[in-house]
Formats: C-alpha cells, sequence, structure tokens
C-alpha cells in the first residue's frame, strides 16, 4: 500500500503529465503531422504511414518528445493512476516513444476519468478550514448502453476546485451499500464538476453525494435516453452498403435527382476548390544542408510530372556552374575547382535554377536550411505523388449539395446537415447520403417523412472537401485538412511534408479565431488544425458561409464528425482565459438539451448506442476549445441552432470502452454507425419540423411571487417550455435590451435572482421560435408584461431595489 506521501506525489506527477501533454495540444493545435525537421548531417527521411494506438506509461520524457515532435493526440485519459494517451503515430515515432519506456497498444483503454484535450491538470494546494461546503447534484442518470446498465453521475461543491475537497457518492444495490469516489474534471485549469459512471446490477432509486468539507446532496435516479420509438415495418433503411468516393457519392446523388424531380434538387455552390491536384516535387539531395528542394511551375497533370531534373559532375577542373534546359529536362552542371570536385552548394544551384528554369521549375534550400553543403550529383523524375485512377479530376471541384422538399423556394424553413469537413471520417458522408435516401424513399407511404419533406427545405452536403476526401481515400488514409498548400519556401514545402499540407475547414471561419486570440487552432501551415492564412481563406468555408447568406431561412444545422460518440453545440471556443464565447442564454440552453435528448433517442433506437452524458453538452464542457469553427459561425453570426455529431461511439465489451476508429471495417461496425447517426440526422430534421409548427405563446412564473419576506429572497423562474426570459429590476418596461437569464453555472441550472431590498421584477419570456409571451410587444408601448413585487422587512419602495444573479 502506498503511503499517503506517495500518493500525493504521484497526483502531481500525473497534474504535470497531463499539462505537458496539454501544452502539446496548444502547440500544435491537437497535431502537426510531420516529424522533427532534422538536423544538418541526418539523412532525410521520406514520409510515413501513420495508426492510431494508445501510449500506456506515460512519463516526464516522453512527454516531453510528444511535445517536441507535435505529435498528434486525439484523447488524455487517466485509470488508477496511470496517463493513457491517444496519438496518431508513425512507426519511427514508435519506435522511439517505446525506447523511452511507453507500451504501445492498440486503441484501446479502460476509461475511469477522462480529461479535456485542454485539460491543464490540477492543483494539489492544501484545503483551508471552513464550513460545510454547498453541494449540488446536476444530474444522476441510468442507462444501458449496448451490454450494460450505467449509473452516471454529475456533481459539484462550490469549493471543488481544491483537491481537497472529495466527492464521495453512495446508494444502495441488490440491498447492499455500494460506494464510489468522484472524479474531479477541469479543463484549462477551470473546474467544471466531479462525476463517475459505473456498471450497476441494479438500478437505484437515489444516490447520495457527500463531501470532506461537510456538504452532502441527494437526488432521485433519472433514465438518460429512455425513450425509444419501435420500428416501422414498411419504413425503408439500408441504402449505404461500403464507404464512398467523391465520385460515388456525386453519381448517387445525381440518380436521386432524376429519380425524385419533384422532391430534390442538387445545387452547384459557388466557390470551387482548390483541387484534387499538386505541383510535381523532388528533394535532391540526403542531408538537409546539401538538398534542393525543386517544384514544377505547372500542376503535376498539367506537365509537371514529365519533367526531369539532373545535377551532373562535368568531371573536368574549374567548370562554371550551368543549368540548361532542353524539353522536359533541366540539367544543372555542378561547378568544380582546380581538382575537378564539384563545389557548388545548395544554395548556389538554388539561384541558378531560380534564375535559368524559372518558367519551369522553382527552387529552394531544405526548410529553411541555409544551403551551405556541397549539391550532389542527382537525378530525379518530378512527381505530384497523387495516386487517384485517371478518371478523378485533378480540376477544382464543385462542392454540391441536396436540396430536398416538396417547396424548394425559400417559403419553409430550412435545415442543414454537412458532412466531411475532415476528410479521414469516412462514415460522416454515408450518414448524409442514408438520410437523404431515407427521406425520398419513404416519401409515398411514411406519414412522418412526408410531413417533413413538405414542411421544411432539407439541404444535405455529403462532402464539403471532395479534395481532402480523394486524398484520404487515394493517398493518405488519415488526412484531416484540404490540399492547398500554405508552407512558402522556407518552410515544411518538400514532398517529404506533402501529408502535413492543407487547412482544417473546421477552423477556418470568422467567429471565435485564433486571431481573435481563441485557442484550438493553428497558424502553423504543417499543423492538423491549422487555420489558414485568414478567416474564410478557403473556398469550402465560403460554401457554408454563402449557404448562411442565401438561405435567410436556415433554422437548424447539423455538422456531422467522427469519432469518440460526442453530442455538442456552441460555445465552441474560448481564449486563453477560458473566457468561451457568449453562453447562450438558460432558455436557449434548455432548448439545445430537449431537442438533443430527442435526437439521441433517435440514434438510440438502432441498436442501443447511447451517447453518453458525460460526451454531451457545449463544446468547452465535454472536449475542448476549437477556434473558428463552422458551428460557432452558424449559431453567433445568423442565430441558427447547430449540432455537432461526432459519430463512432466507443463500444462496451463488459469491462473496457473500445475506440473505434476514424475508418472502421465497413462490414462489422461502420455500416451500423451510419445507420444509428443517419436516424440522429432524421430526428434533428424532426426538431427543426415541431419548430416550425410551434405557434404557442410561452407562459411564465416568478417563483416565489409578489409578497412580504423578512430577509433577502432568491427568485427563480419557470416557464411552460424553453424560453428566453427578459427582465428588469429598476421599474422600466422590460425590451429585447434587457437583461435575460443566464446559466447559474457551467452544467447548471438557470441562475436565480437575489433581492436584497423591495424590488419590483418585471419580466416576460420568448421561446426559441419567436413566440413572445401574451403577445407583448417588447418595442411597443404595450404593459401586459409579467410583474411580482419583492418587499424585503419594512422597506416598502419598490422599483428602486437591486437584484443579482446567484
Amino acid at each position: 500500500m502506498f503511503s499517503r506521501k506517495r500518493e500525493w506525489n504521484n497526483k502531481v506527477f500525473i497534474s504535470m503529465i497531463i499539462a505537458v501533454l496539454v501544452v502539446s495540444m496548444l502547440i500544435t493545435g491537437l497535431g502537426a503531422s510531420i516529424s522533427a525537421e532534422p538536423e544538418p548531417g541526418e539523412p532525410i527521411q521520406p514520409e510515413e504511414e501513420v495508426e492510431v494506438v494508445t501510449l500506456h506509461g506515460m512519463n516526464d520524457e516522453a512527454a516531453e518528445k510528444i511535445v517536441e515532435l507535435g505529435i498528434d493526440i486525439s484523447a488524455v485519459f487517466e485509470h488508477d493512476g496511470e496517463i493513457e494517451v491517444e496519438a496518431v503515430v508513425t512507426p519511427s515515432e514508435i519506435e522511439m516513444l517505446e525506447g523511452l519506456g511507453l507500451e504501445v497498444k492498440e486503441a484501446v483503454w479502460v476509461e475511469q476519468e477522462e480529461f479535456s484535450a485542454k485539460d491543464e491538470g490540477e492543483s494539489f494546494g492544501i484545503q483551508s478550514v471552513h464550513s460545510a461546503d454547498n453541494v449540488q447534484i446536476l444530474r444522476a442518470d441510468h442507462y444501458t448502453n449496448q451490454a450494460a446498465t450505467f449509473l452516471y453521475v454529475e456533481a459539484k461543491s462550490d469549493v471543488g476546485a481544491s483537491a481537497g475537497t472529495t466527492l464521495t457518492a453512495s446508494w444502495e444495490e441488490n440491498g447492499e451499500e455500494r460506494t464510489a469516489i468522484l472524479s474531479r474534471r477541469t479543463d484549462y485549469g477551470e473546474y467544471l464538476y466531479h462525476w463517475f459512471e459505473l456498471t450497476v446490477d441494479e438500478v437505484p432509486e437515489t444516490v447520495k453525494i457527500e463531501s470532506n468539507q461537510g456538504g452532502s446532496a441527494t437526488s432521485e435516479v433519472t433514465e438518460w435516453l429512455g425513450d425509444n420509438r419501435e420500428p416501422k415495418d414498411y419504413y425503408v433503411t439500408e441504402f449505404v452498403d461500403s464507404y464512398m468516393t467523391p465520385t460515388e457519392m456525386d453519381e448517387r446523388m445525381d440518380q436521386l435527382a432524376e429519380e425524385f424531380p419533384g422532391l430534390v434538387d442538387i445545387v452547384e455552390l459557388p466557390h470551387k476548390t482548390n483541387g484534387y491536384r499538386r505541383h510535381a516535387q523532388a528533394t535532391m539531395g540526403t542531408l538537409t544542408n546539401n538538398a534542393v528542394v525543386v517544384t514544377s511551375t505547372a500542376w503535376g497533370h498539367e506537365g509537371g510530372n514529365d519533367l526531369t531534373v539532373e545535377f551532373v559532375d562535368p568531371a573536368t577542373e574549374n567548370a562554371p556552374l550551368e543549368v540548361s534546359v532542353d524539353g522536359d529536362t533541366i540539367t544543372v552542371q555542378l561547378a568544380t575547382n582546380s581538382s575537378g570536385d564539384t563545389i557548388s552548394t545548395a544554395r548556389q544551384v538554388v539561384d541558378a535554377l531560380n534564375a535559368e528554369a524559372g518558367e519551369l521549375v522553382s527552387a529552394n534550400t531544405y526548410r529553411g536550411n541555409s544551403g551551405g553543403g556541397t549539391a550532389l550529383t542527382w537525378e530525379a523524375n518530378l512527381t505530384d505523388n497523387l495516386s487517384a485512377p485517371d478518371y478523378v479530376s485533378r480540376e477544382p471541384a464543385t462542392v454540391r449539395m441536396l436540396s430536398i422538399g416538396k417547396t424548394r423556394d425559400g417559403s419553409k424553413p430550412a435545415v442543414l446537415g454537412y458532412a466531411k469537413e475532415h476528410p479521414r471520417e469516412w462514415v460522416t458522408s454515408l450518414v448524409t447520403i442514408e438520410a437523404a435516401e431515407r427521406l425520398l424513399r419513404n416519401y409515398e407511404h411514411d406519414e412522418d417523412t412526408r410531413k417533413l419533406v413538405d414542411n421544411l427545405e432539407i439541404l444535405i452536403i455529403p462532402i464539403v472537401n471532395p479534395d481532402g476526401t480523394n486524398y484520404s481515400f487515394y493517398d493518405r488514409n488519415m488526412q484531416r485538412r484540404n490540399m492547398t498548400n500554405y508552407c512558402g519556401p522556407t518552410e515544411a514545402n518538400d514532398p517529404g511534408a506533402r501529408g502535413s499540407w492543407g487547412v482544417d475547414l473546421n477552423r477556418n471561419h470568422t467567429v471565435g479565431t485564433i486571431w481573435d486570440g481563441y485557442v484550438g487552432a493553428s497558424t502553423s501551415c504543417t499543423s492538423d488544425t491549422f487555420a489558414g492564412p485568414e478567416p474564410h481563406s478557403e473556398p469550402e468555408a465560403r460554401n457554408l458561409a454563402w449557404i448562411a447568406d442565401e438561405y435567410d431561412n436556415l433554422t437548424f444545422a447539423m455538422n456531422i464528425h467522427s469519432h469518440g460518440g460526442y453530442f455538442l453545440w456552441s460555445p465552441g471556443a474560448y481564449d486563453t482565459n477560458r473566457v468561451t464565447l457568449p453562453r447562450p442564454t438558460a432558455g436557449e440552453e434548455e432548448y439545445y438539451w430537449q431537442s438533443s435528448e430527442h435526437i439521441l433517442n433517435r440514434i438510440q433506437d438502432h441498436r442501443g448506442t447511447v451517447i453518453r452524458p458525460t460526451r454531451t453538452g457545449p463544446i468547452p464542457d465535454v472536449l475542448y476549445s476549437a477556434a473558428g469553427n463552422s458551428g460557432d459561425f452558424f449559431w453567433y453570426e445568423h442565430g441558427v441552432y447547430t449540432w455537432n455529431f461526432e459519430v463512432g461511439a466507443q463500444l462496451w465489451d463488459g469491462s473496457r470502452w473500445i475506440a473505434t476508429g476514424f475508418q472502421p471495417d465497413y462490414e462489422s461496425e461502420g455500416h451500423d454507425q451510419a445507420m444509428e447517426f443517419a436516424n440522429g440526422l432524421i430526428g434533428m430534421f424532426e426538431v427543426a419540423y415541431e419548430h416550425a409548427m410551434n405557434d404557442t405563446r410561452p407562459k411564465s412564473k416568478a417563483v416565489p411571487g409578489s409578497g412580504r419576506y423578512s430577509a433577502p429572497v432568491e427568485v427563480a423562474f419557470e416557464t411552460s417550455e424553453p424560453a428566453t426570459i427578459y427582465y428588469t429590476l429598476d421599474g422600466s418596461r422590460p425590451t429585447f435590451d434587457s437583461p435575460t437569464l443566464q446559466l447559474a453555472g457551467v452544467r447548471e441550472s438557470a441562475e436565480t435572482l437575489l433581492i436584497e431590498e423591495t424590488t419590483t421584477i418585471k419580466f416576460f419570456s420568448v421561446d426559441v421560435a419567436g413566440n413572445v409571451e401574451k403577445n407583448y410587444k417588447p418595442d411597443g408601448n404595450g404593459r401586459n408584461y409579467n410583474s411580482v413585487t419583492i418587499q424585503i422587512g419594512d422597506d416598502s419602495h419598490p422599483g428602486k431595489g437591486r437584484g443579482r444573479g446567484k
């Protein structure tokens, strides 16, 4: 048994390791994908394939090496005091990490405590003596996820940020008391809550949380996602049967448009991509100081691949450096000295090529090296290194969108589902096309489907990023970005870095950007979260912006990603002080949760997959900061309720959570993921339909209501449906410019107003469909708002009091 001092030191060590790994994630933007630059004298290594693994036995030396190499980290976990890291690595990186004592396994882990990707670790200071803390239970849920039943609890202490605070859960199961210690969840230095998730044989009726600081709370245990829908015998599904390339997806879209001309159009988005194409290249030399990178001025398929470059020894004394061009062959005669030895440096060869063969090629030294080494004799055929068959176009691509609806003229509310911002996430586009086919092929015989298609304009983009998707299918399966290379001649612009080029399209939008000080993106041209040179620099991102501008009837959107089984919404980014983008109002947040439950129930219908509560909620409370993401763009710029699927929920095998990865085997797993998340996408369309049909005005009331009270009073508000409360405390008419009721805290419900002296609260509510309570006109002269007067003690002067949220 460890001593108390040993346990303490172990916690500090864990905290330090997490902090180092998080620094790696922040620096690399969740992963740069090239190896560290070789030192002069080291051979230049070719690009390697990558795989997803779990690293066990983390130590400080290995953590520092992960930072140094910019290894792509997708998750950090802690189990029984050991840090486990899911990473995207090359074989040489695996060999190096094993040499540092790490154990490399398949991406499978036992998950006890999951740290956000931006968790900076915890402070392990001594807790000072104080009165009993305030403990609240945020949720106490049970659910059955495929193979087991789980008890899930989130709780919070008002002194929970200190590691001196321990929360313990207790409940009765099979006539016996069980207990569990809750894990503290922090993110980027901020305490969020405590939580645990355990399998149970019997669902308890209640759970009690006790703090070592004296506080306690008890809650009933309720079911999470229990509303399963019985399948309809006549409802047809299962339209996708394999992963689909962009070419195959275009063919399927054309087939649907031809078969259902009265229900679907293909919309060609206006901004063409850069194209599945690259300039032809070669790195000529073996060392960083003698290597020359040669790049064709023409695209590879337009002649660059036909070029040959030779560095030759003239085999004579005192020869000058000369460049000659004969058709598609460029010859560099290296200069020699009086002994006949070649003496041209890499820098001199670069300058000569640019001066004499600049119409065909450009040249630079290797990754900004001075090029002082002697150039080697060398011959290379330039190549764009692209492997797709010839029928795959190398020209700029048109991104295509299905518009489904009986009426498609902008008069019906629009809803958008879009996938493949990140090409390596192969299942996601299948989710969209499966949902599209269900809408079209069930329209004639299914009343529920017909209601959706008749009353909505449903927009579906199966592949936002066709260039990167082709690259993922034919060249590098783990490609996350588009194919535009922004690395200049002093950066990693050589062919060895070709798997590291491109812009992360989900970091290229205009809200909460890295340029505005938000974290979770990178300005490095080789980072997997490279945000590009400026917001909306990429045509693929501008296409989404065009949809938001063109379709002013757009009300809902779903951004479909993988993997991990997350369900997320805004805010999606925070700054270096962990100040997030503005939180939704309490009413909007309640609507996100209410609608999410419906959507997640639809996912569960297929095979019982439950998106876990710990992976559901606003992005920074569940995952990490993602500066410049498209969901935030839709929500903050255009008021569109936008969710983010992360398909591919982990599977429970009886004792362990098993990660399914970005490209699971289609037959055994990918198919089921496509089916269940197509259910979820249809569920989002159902939410949009209910929203469109909502013409009921909300009702609200203050609790307690008007009256005289001997001490300050906390006033809460109840609403008949999710709705935003606008209120005043100074006696003035409430308007849309008045304060709104916000959340009391992360994962908490609506705040209360602490009334400390006699005050009249004037308020009204507005639901998410825009219905205003009592048809009150906030911008008019009406007086039919709600009003309560809270009299405190002997104070009898209402309307000039003060209150504050609590």
